[in-house]
Formats: structure tokens, C-alpha cells, sequence
């Protein structure tokens, strides 16, 4: 996998869910802080964000996207100075979805909001980077693709057919990834800086794809250097300029966490788990796993076990 890819699922719990609504001002709506990543899309109408932080708001329209990585309480309304109700979510914690067919009249908004359900305890520095929300604006020509799957997702939202209770969290999941990558790569007028400049490096890149694609090799700086076509102390410099950690420091953190993922979305062998993480022995396996997670590997799996899904 990419280290955009990688990153996601690295994180990603849960399903994540959708809701299409329909709005008729005067409207206002304040969306709780939460563990997750959300973000909503102005199909038709207007709307106002009121960000977190206590940032100025900011107006959307027609195709604008905006993006809150953090899960930081927000509001949603037709004005700014419109009072904001609680946003009323079902039992398990999804928004109603209201299907809405025709136009929208008048001042009313049709917006399209989703949200994801993330483990923050090893969030990937390339998310924890993200300003506290991003917005998209809609431009002619621009973004293309992440335009797309907004169509496919709205779609389905709005007529569902055979098939939309897989769809609709695979478009989730597409439209995310989507998100990321407008901002990371396409959508950065300032130019790139920290993690969006690791990944439009091609010689850190490729150190970064080779630790994904091969966490368990044991990986040298001076062979990591090779696949970026540098030395060994100018890509020494480089990675850690842009990744904010030495190559090495980097390559332990992500075959912890994938140790981590594969202890609590499996039922591998311990061995199959630090041989996976780069580990021949168990027991060197289990103490730098302890060190850097503070308990055992069959604790944490049993702790993950014993949480609700």
C-alpha cells in the first residue's frame, strides 16, 4: 500500500456513515466534538461554517467541501449569527438521512455530510498534521475526481438501490481518500510544507514506500538512501527535514503500529506478529513492544478484545 493509504488504515474503525438533508432557513446546527473526522458538502444553497478555535466564519457554496480531520466541535448554519440547536443523531451514533428528490427551493441548502470513526491513540503524523478543517472550494475544472465521488455518494443517498448498504461505505471510504489527497498533493496554493512536502519529494517518497511496502526488511539508512537515490547522510538530512523524525525512528513507530493493528484486528500467532513487525525473536518483539505501547502484546490484544466494536 501507499503511505497515504497505509496511514488511513492505520486509523480507520467502525463503519463510517452519511446523511443527505435538506435545510430550510432559518437553520442552525452545532456538531459535538468527537474521536472521529467529518466533513460536509453544499450540494445546493448556501451555508455558513462557524470552525473551531473561535476562527472567523467561513461561507460555502455550491460544491465547496469542507474537511475537519480532528473531530473538533463546529457549527453549520444559513448565517452566522443564526443560534445553533444540537445536532440530533440516531442511537448509534449516525445522522437521519432524509431523502430528498427535486429541487431545492428558495433558500433552503441540500448538504451532504459524513463522518469517520478513527483510533487517535496512534494517529499517523500525515493526519495529525492537517489544519483544524480544510476547506475545498468549488472551482470549474478543479478537482475532478473527489467531485465524482461526491455525485456517486449523493446519489446513492438520495435513491438507494440493491447493493447501497456496501456502496455507501466504500464511497465513504473512497471520498476520504479523496479529501486527503486534493489537499496533500493538488490544493496547497501556499506550496508544500510538512508531510505534503515528504510526499511530493520523490526521494523521500521512495524511502517511504519502501518502508511500507517491506516493514519487516531489516531496513539500513544507507539502503533506505539507495532507494532515494542519495547518500547516506543527504538522505538522512533530507527524511528528517520533511518527515520531522530520523528514517530509522520512523521505520520503528510504523511496524509498532502495524504490530498493533494486526494484535487487534487478528488472531495471528504472536510469532507471525513480530515476525511481520521486523522481529525474529519473540521475546526482543514483546519488550519493544511494552516500551512503546507501556503493556504486553497479549495485554493490548486482550484489551482491544474486551472493548465495545
Amino acid at each position: 500500500m501507499d503511505v497515504l493509504s497505509d496511514a488511513i488504515a492505520a486509523m480507520r474503525t467502525g463503519r463510517p456513515h452519511s446523511s443527505r438533508t435538506v435545510k430550510h432557513a432559518p437553520w442552525g446546527v452545532r456538531f459535538p466534538t468527537s474521536d472521529g473526522a467529518g466533513f460536509h458538502v453544499v450540494l445546493q444553497g448556501s451555508a455558513w461554517l462557524l470552525p473551531p478555535e473561535d476562527a472567523d466564519p467561513v461561507r460555502l457554496g455550491p460544491g465547496d467541501v469542507v474537511f475537519l480531520a480532528h473531530g473538533y466541535g463546529h457549527g453549520l448554519a444559513d448565517r452566522p449569527e443564526t443560534p445553533l440547536v444540537e445536532a440530533q443523531l440516531e442511537p448509534d451514533g449516525s445522522w437521519p438521512t432524509l431523502r430528498h428528490r427535486g429541487p431545492v427551493n428558495g433558500d433552503d441548502t441540500l448538504i451532504l455530510c459524513g463522518a469517520y470513526q478513527l483510533n487517535r491513540s496512534r494517529a499517523h503524523p500525515l493526519l495529525t498534521d492537517l489544519p483544524p478543517f480544510i476547506h475545498l472550494p468549488a472551482r470549474v475544472g478543479a478537482h475532478d475526481r473527489l467531485r465524482s465521488a461526491v455525485d456517486l455518494l449523493g446519489a446513492e443517498l438520495a435513491d438507494p438501490q440493491p447493493g447501497s448498504d456496501a456502496i455507501v461505505p466504500a464511497l465513504l471510504d473512497t471520498l476520504l481518500l479523496y479529501l486527503l489527497r486534493t489537499w496533500w498533493l493538488t490544493d496547497r496554493p501556499e506550496g508544500p510544507t510538512g508531510w505534503a512536502a515528504a510526499l511530493s519529494d520523490p526521494a523521500v517518497t521512495a524511502a517511504l514506500h519502501a518502508i511500507h511496502g517491506e516493514p519487516a526488511r531489516p531496513w539500513t539508512v544507507e539502503e533506505l538512501g539507495a532507494q532515494a537515490a542519495l547518500s547516506r547522510a543527504a538522505f538522512a538530512r533530507q527524511f528528517t527535514a520533511l518527515v520531522g523524525q530520523p528514517p530509522l525512528t520512523y521505520l520503528t513507530w510504523w511496524r509498532m503500529t502495524t504490530a498493533g493493528r494486526l494484535l487487534r484486528g487478528s488472531d495471528a500467532p504472536l510469532r507471525t506478529v513480530a515476525e511481520q513487525a521486523g522481529y525474529t525473536s519473540e521475546f526482543a518483539f514483546a519488550k519493544a513492544f511494552k516500551r512503546e505501547y507501556g503493556v504486553a502484546p497479549g495485554r493490548y490484544r486482550k484489551q482491544g478484545a474486551a472493548s465495545p466494536a
